[in-house]
């Protein structure tokens, strides 16, 4: 059996899951090779500094472009690695590579690496450490600004780092993977509102709205689940965010911790405005500590789910 064969099999999604865990994109291959993701931001970078210009139909027709390109790079790579793996040596390198696509590790540590200076009370360092995992200025956060922004970015990544690309995986296979991490990076980098990347970073926002239609609500639900609570801010503010699937993830985790996240945040300078999501106060240390212990129930919450899948008729 080719590994192509398999590769849409819940079995073989619960191995890398687990493995991913495990290993996580080791620090000395990163050294000598970057991540993955760092090919495709490099290629995005690349055409959006040559194309990114003109009226703004011009440079929307230019994203469109651009992502075509960029998505049709990462299917067509899938589909090639899918017909080569073959036999239980390809079945172990297919395993590998897509334990590329998922984030489970590194979201855990960056996360903790925003936490342990902050319960030493050392903001600095927590600035630095956040300015890693999210878009927002961080240089004049305060503590709780820190640990709020550290929470929201922790919910809104266990579905587009971890449980849409698992789904994607689950659908299509690699090529179903590549894709949607190719989609999520292009969204990252120029799927903003602000006036360099409004229009050009128009068709990479909206595909990644619809690639995460589904999981981002699967990912509310596994956070209610780890966290014993939170269906109720869930339903009621999810539809207060920005986006139309990230607040489903973030609401979910502000019911469960019985806090308030959200707010208008600065972007390279430039605020933008957003509603709040869930009651009370904004996160401190002790908030982003229970967030990380309910984001380790949701990925076995996760692990579960597919496992179930294994067993379905």
């Amino acid at each position: 059996m080719t590994a192509a064969g398999i590769a849409d099999r819940p079995e073989l999604l619960l191995v890398v899951l687990v493995t991913e865990a495990l290993l996580g994109y080791p620090d000395a291959l990163h050294r000598r090779i970057p991540h993955p993701v760092a090919w495709a931001g490099s290629l995005i970078s690349r055409l959006e500094h040559i194309w990114n210009t003109g009226s703004a139909p011009k440079r929307r027709l230019a994203g469109i472009c651009t992502l075509l390109v960029v998505t049709g790079s990462a299917a067509g790579l899938g589909i090639m690695l899918e017909t080569m793996l073959t036999g239980w040596f390809g079945w172990i390198l297919l395993i590998l590579i897509a334990t590329t696509g998922l984030a489970q590790r590194s979201l855990y540590f960056h996360v903790r690496n925003v936490l342990m200076p902050l319960e030493q009370g050392e903001i600095a360092p927590a600035r630095q450490a956040l300015s890693m995992i999210v878009g927002r200025d961080t240089e004049n956060l305060g503590e709780r600004c820190v640990a709020s922004a550290a929470t929201e970015s922790l919910a809104e990544s266990f579905c587009d780092g971890i449980v849409a690309p698992a789904f994607w995986f689950l659908v299509a296979g690699l090529p179903g993977l590549f894709v949607f991490k190719t989609v999520s990076t292009a969204d990252s980098q120029i799927g903003h509102l602000d006036e360099r990347y409004r229009y050009f970073g128009w068709a990479a926002a909206r595909c990644d709205d619809v690639m995460n239609f589904v999981p981002a609500r699967i990912a509310g639900l596994l956070i209610c689940i780890a966290g014993m609570g939170g269906w109720r801010i869930m339903v009621r503010d999810a539809a207060r965010h920005l986006s139309p699937n990230a607040g489903w993830s973030e609401a979910a985790m502000a019911g469960a911790l019985n806090v308030q996240m959200g707010g208008g945040a600065t972007y390279d300078g430039e605020w933008i405005a957003r509603e709040t999501l869930g009651d009370g106060e904004r996160p401190g240390p002790g908030d982003l500590k229970a967030a990380l212990a309910i984001y380790v129930r949701a990925c076995l919450a996760l692990w579960l789910l597919v496992g179930g899948l294994i067993w379905a008729p």
